[in-house]
């Protein structure tokens, strides 16, 4: 049974490292896996990708980033997502459509009326099956996904990483906000080795795979 997955937290939480590891796991289980992030996933939204990421690209109004975003996941979805749900695939996802609700509408403090209904149109109605939350301290996904930026040689994606302690305190404490409102999240804890997270993660998704065998 195809389900779409998506891994959601601030900078430096260890979602694409996580979103990894339960890929592994899940082939290990005999399941069809397919692994996509956000902004990107398709050649359409990669390009779009490079606008939104670029430091150089500071002048980005709001507005301009809410709909290159949009635009993005539109391709994304229609290229990529829904073909893989309908061959039987489980789409694990690097954020989606809940970091525009936070990082454009908590952090930008854009109406989040008009954001909900530009996801819905982008992502043709699509809402995850199940979304993680890795929730983790603001100062230190920072320093970790500054130092990354750096090391890796990523500082052409770095533009966020330039925001405000601030700006990503109201990404962090939205994010937290939109988990109470959605039954399909489950918050982890991200904070320790990758190991224990990792277990916390496949715990969650491996009761979440039980609760709809069972359904």
């Amino acid at each position: 049974m195809p389900f779409f997955i998506t891994l959601e937290g601030i900078e430096g939480s260890g979602k694409t490292t996580q979103l990894l590891r339960l890929q592994e796991h899940l082939r290990s289980l005999g399941r069809q896996v397919a692994v996509t992030r956000e902004p990107g996933g398709c050649r359409i939204a990669d390009v779009i990708r490079t606008l939104l990421l670029d430091p150089g690209n500071d002048s980005i109004a709001p507005h301009t980033e809410l709909l290159l975003y949009s635009a993005a996941r539109a391709q994304h979805v229609a290229e990529f997502i829904r073909p893989a749900l309908k061959q039987g695939k489980i789409v694990l996802c690097d954020r989606f459509a809940d970091a525009t609700t936070v990082y454009q509408g908590a952090g930008r403090g854009l109406d989040m009326a008009q954001i909900e209904s530009i996801n819905r149109f982008a992502s043709q109605e699509l809402v995850p099956d199940l979304t993680v939350l890795l929730d983790y301290p603001v100062e230190e996904g920072l320093h970790r996904a500054r130092t990354r930026n750096h090391c890796g040689n990523l500082e052409s994606e770095g533009r966020f990483e330039l925001e405000s302690i601030d700006f990503h305190r109201r990404i962090r404490q939205g994010y937290l906000d939109l988990a109470a409102r959605e039954e399909r999240f489950r918050v982890i804890d991200a904070l320790g080795g990758e190991d224990s997270v990792a277990k916390r993660i496949i715990t969650a998704v491996d009761q979440f795979l039980t609760s709809r065998r069972s359904a």
